[in-house]
């Protein structure tokens, strides 16, 4: 076992940029909080249990120098101790600082002003820390904020629904949190980013890179406009546990949770049973009976409690946001909007988004909205700034 040495001087030298201005008792708890990043996997009660009564550093000693807490039975020690071991090795927590240092990723703590305080309802099983590649500051903005998940296999429709809500949901200022996945996580992140509102994704590898490699550019994207946050350190390869407990993240981070496609067995459910465990709002958008990719949120409508979404408005009401009066009940006001956009463009001639707006008789940053989410949906297509509406195929 490689010695950890939990010295002000290391501790500030292992951080270097990552160590905050403080004295020496911020810096080595900081740093001991970095190690127990790498000796845990995700969820790990003991080691909450430890840091809750001893701090990160004296927990981290108490370990080091098997001294048993009072508060943990002897297995428990034991166990961990068998647990975490291996994994004590001072050259690949540095390894792990270098690779965050130069990827621009920052390490958020409870002691962070940035630190989403929501996921300590997790109580032991909450993270040690979060990494954050983007802006941490983002973490601060999510209350409220809505999980909209789903089926790495979407149909055309569970994309087209993910698209309508994270645009409207995100275009309105409330922020789309999800993992990054294919189907309708990518499909959400992208409605967000579209429209220019906030989404944060998690993790379940390092926040260093991508996964899957295929949503690189994506991953990108929501760390240049939002923040990619990952609780295993960088360099940390996505495993299957990684994903459950990723999930409990996602249902803890946000106020509601909305399942837009999901198949009789899918992750989703691992997700909104997190959220239904810790009283957040649960929501499923329903499907066609006969498909199968929507098995799951039948099942959460029908045996969970989880509220009918057909709507942004209806995830508002979940989470309890008051719109303004300009709304209508059944969201009319976004489908007239749409089509007025549309009887502003034309399939020959282009134009640009003032004029679309001139003729719409909307507001500019309105009509830009809503392009972004048409051009989505493959009805406009966009070139040098300009818009028309896509031809259909003789």
């Amino acid at each position: 076992m490689t010695a950890i040495d939990l010295s002000p001087k290391a501790a500030r030298s292992g951080l270097g940029p990552l160590a905050p201005p403080s004295g020496d008792d911020a810096i080595v708890e900081r740093f001991a909080t970095v190690v127990w990043s790498h000796l845990i996997e995700p969820g790990d009660s003991v080691a909450g249990r430890m840091i809750a009564t001893l701090g990160a550093a004296e927990g981290l000693r108490a370990f080091l120098e098997d001294r048993r807490p009072a508060d943990l039975t002897p297995k428990e020690f034991a166990d961990a101790r068998k647990r975490w071991t291996p994994r004590v090795s001072a050259q690949a927590i540095g390894d792990a600082l270098r690779v965050a240092r130069a990827r621009g990723v920052s390490l958020v703590t409870r002691a962070d002003p940035a630190w989403p305080a929501q996921v300590d309802d997790l109580g032991p099983h909450a993270p040690v820390c979060l990494w954050v590649r983007g802006r941490p500051s983002a973490l601060q903005e999510l209350r409220p904020s809505v999980a909209i998940v789903g089926a790495r296999a979407a149909t055309r429709y569970g994309d087209h629904v993910a698209m309508e809500l994270a645009a409207d949901l995100a275009g309105g200022g409330t922020p789309v949190v999800s993992g990054g996945a294919y189907g309708i996580d990518g499909a959400a992140h992208r409605a967000a980013l579209t429209v220019g509102g906030l989404t944060v994704a998690l993790l379940a590898g390092g926040a260093d890179r991508a996964y899957p490699a295929g949503h690189t550019q994506l991953i990108d994207d929501i760390a240049q406009h939002g923040a990619v946050v990952s609780e295993v350190p960088c360099g940390s390869a996505p495993t299957k546990w990684r994903f459950l407990q990723r999930n409990r993240l996602i249902a803890a981070m946000t106020d509601a949770t909305v399942v837009v496609e999901a198949g009789w067995r899918s992750g989703s459910l691992n997700t909104a049973g997190h959220a239904a465990a810790l009283s957040r709002g649960l929501g499923a958008v329903p499907g066609p009976v006969t498909s199968a990719a929507s098995a799951g949120s039948h099942r959460l409508l029908r045996e969970c409690g989880a509220e009918c979404i057909t709507s942004a408005q209806d995830v508002r009401e979940l989470l309890g946001v008051t719109v303004s009066s300009g709304a209508s009940a059944d969201n009319a006001p976004a489908t007239d909007d749409a089509t007025r956009v549309r009887d502003a463009l034309s399939t020959r001639a282009w134009r640009i988004p003032a004029d679309v707006a001139r003729r719409a008789g909307m507001a500019l940053d309105e009509v830009e909205a809503i392009l972004g989410l048409l051009r989505l949906e493959g009805a406009v297509e966009r070139a040098d700034g300009e818009w028309r509406l896509t031809r259909s195929p003789a």
